[in-house]
């Protein structure tokens, strides 16, 4: 047997009584443990037999021990790997050097963001809009003319914190409510001068600041209008289009959330493949085929038992296009803040970032579903 099996402690080789003297105390060092019953001194073998020295501090969990006869105040241990299971244990993890914190436990995988917050949030939001639009319309329209000024606030103010591009904000707001509420009372040639003349106070009232960057400021702010209120006439358009319109944004609005949620828990628990991983890194192709297939299932419902004169099959042509427009319009509005270096548009709603960062799927699928509706079962 090697001493090696034994565990051999530093200066073990050296033949002679263990020091107890006052040095040894002040000290505080332990006597030395011989490795075995044979010692080599000088090159000379030692036949007589070493007495086994008590450990001071011995673990309490080593297999054999050796009791003296008369009492168990003297016990000495043997301890090592010959004493022990010789299979290699699986190392857990343990926390960085000088922590006292201990073993780290496996983390669990986390969803990126504050779940209960989030849930919190969307809960009070859809309260506020089930109430508005099912027991006043106009209130409704409101509620969609104050989410198209304050999106136009985070994406204004982004854009001269990020690119020092300077939109008028003042014009776009004001066009930008009445983009929907003409949407709302003349329909779509309504919402079409609403823009026009919005575009005409935007060029105007930028001429009274310096001419530098004139032509990159007025193009954000067209970009900015056809982006936030433009597209979000459509919403009113859907209102104002028929006796069933509350039932087609709920719609509308159902589908959207769905096709989200679908795409974050399939993508979540199953994710893998990335989908664009140089706009948006956490959306992967599973979650896009989660996406389609709660969107299309809810689609077949609400079209079902909501929309009148609607069929079930073309639900699931809705929710293919729902979940097409606001993966689309979420890896769009992803490019924008990717370019602009930020990672939310605002801090407005815990858990969801700002409106801008909710109003991304449902802006460029508005249209979308306005379209099929009034394909399938019309306009009025």
């Amino acid at each position: 047997m090697n001493e090696s099996s034994w565990g051999t402690p530093p200066g073990a080789g050296q033949w002679g009584p263990p020091d107890h003297g006052p040095a040894a105390s002040l000290r505080g060092a332990a006597p030395p443990v011989p490795a075995g019953p044979l010692h080599d001194v000088g090159g000379a073998a030692q036949t007589r037999p070493m007495p086994i020295v008590p450990e001071p501090g011995g673990h309490q969990d080593d297999h054999r021990d050796i009791r003296d006869s008369s009492d168990n105040r003297g016990a000495a241990r043997l301890s090592g790997p010959l004493f022990r299971d010789d299979r290699p244990q699986e190392p857990m993890p343990t926390s960085p050097p000088g922590s006292d914190s201990g073993p780290v436990k496996p983390q669990k995988k986390s969803a990126g963001r504050n779940l209960r917050a989030a849930i919190g949030v969307g809960v009070g939001l859809g309260a506020v809009i089930l109430a508005s639009l099912f027991v006043y319309k106009p209130v409704f329209i409101g509620v969609i003319a104050i989410a198209v000024v304050v999106g136009l606030w985070e994406l204004t103010s982004r854009l001269a914190e990020r690119k020092d591009i300077r939109v008028p904000l003042v014009p776009l707001a004001i066009g930008g409510t009445a983009m929907v509420v003409a949407g709302y009372v003349r329909g779509a040639e309504g919402a079409w001068v609403a823009m026009a003349l919005s575009t005409l106070a935007v060029l105007v009232w930028r001429m009274t600041e310096a001419p530098q960057n004139y032509l990159r400021d007025v193009t954000a702010a067209v970009f900015a209008a056809f982006y936030v209120p433009f597209l979000a006439t459509f919403v009113a358009l859907m209102l104002a289009a028929a006796d069933d319109g509350p039932e087609r944004v709920l719609t509308f609005l159902l589908l959207t959330v769905v096709s989200d949620t679908g795409a974050y828990a399939v993508g979540w628990r199953f994710g893998k493949k990335k989908l664009a991983p140089r706009i948006s890194p956490g959306k992967t192709r599973e979650g896009l085929v989660g996406a389609v297939l709660f969107a299309m299932v809810a689609g077949a419902l609400c079209m079902q038992f909501l929309i009148k004169d609607a069929a079930w099959w073309q639900g699931l042509l809705l929710g293919l296009a729902v979940a097409v427009s606001a993966t689309l319009g979420d890896l769009g509005e992803s490019m924008i803040k990717r370019d602009l270096g930020i990672k939310d548009m605002g801090t407005l709603l815990p858990g969801h970032g700002g409106i801008m960062d909710r109003l991304d799927s449902l802006l460029p699928t508005a249209p979308v579903v306005w379209l099929l509706f009034v394909i399938f079962v019309g306009s009025g």
